[in-house]
């Protein structure tokens, strides 16, 4: 049986306090994403989509799904994500991508989509600099890594460029703008795994794409 590429999607998710008032939409969008990526892998049948997702807070990080095929992945509730504490951004990142970059040390066939998704500025690391985070970040890019920055209620852009992602979203705390959202994440979900197929760019802005369409 001819080996398919591996497609890694690392989802980290912000579980600090002030998550909490869009916490329901949140778990409804994750969920979806997991049923989106799902719908991918059966349409890109050479594409075989694995799933890592780390929350993380003051308290410290949760690594609730590590490189586990989608096809195996139950919704996350209420009880799993509980927003409390502050952001520890870089450190949450630091964690993730070298471990997924550990994993993948010995694997050639493959890419790796990141995602990040926070209401807010880092505030609480310890452990990782924003400087170290932008130079692992500039590594991992050059070996197919695809980095996405979701946020609201902060410079979003700003941020993000500031740790070399030029790939963007912003959203407001509202269920109509999230629900919108979370629309543009599927689809450039999809829009990634056609790239690979054709053996194009993976590190374009696709949200920005998808807005200029409209």
């Amino acid at each position: 049986m001819e080996k398919k590429h591996q497609v890694h999607n690392l989802i980290i998710l912000d579980e600090s306090g002030s998550m909490e008032s869009i916490k329901t939409t949140i778990i409804q969008g994750f969920n979806e994403i997991v049923q989106t990526v799902k719908g991918i892998e059966k349409e890109f049948i050479d594409q075989e989509h694995f799933i890592s997702l780390i929350t993380f807070n003051g308290i410290g990080q949760k690594l609730l799904h590590f490189v586990d095929p989608v096809q195996n992945l139950n919704q996350i509730d209420d009880e799993r994500y509980d927003p409390t504490a502050s952001t520890p951004l870089f450190d949450a990142m630091g964690f993730g991508l070298n471990k997924l970059k550990k994993h993948l040390a010995n694997e050639t066939d493959y890419n790796v989509l990141v995602t990040i998704l926070t209401d807010g500025e880092e505030n609480a690391s310890k452990e990782y600099s924003g400087n170290e985070i932008k130079k692992l970040i500039e590594e991992l890019k050059l070996n197919r890594w695809t980095f996405t920055y979701i946020g609201t209620e902060h410079d979003v852009e700003k941020i993000a460029l500031s740790l070399s992602i030029t790939n963007t979203m912003t959203f407001s705390k509202n269920e109509a703008d999230m629900f919108k959202m979370f629309e543009s994440e599927k689809m450039a979900r999809s829009k990634y795994s056609q790239n690979i197929r054709f053996n194009k760019e993976t590190n374009e802005d696709f949200y920005k794409s998808e807005e200029t369409k409209e």
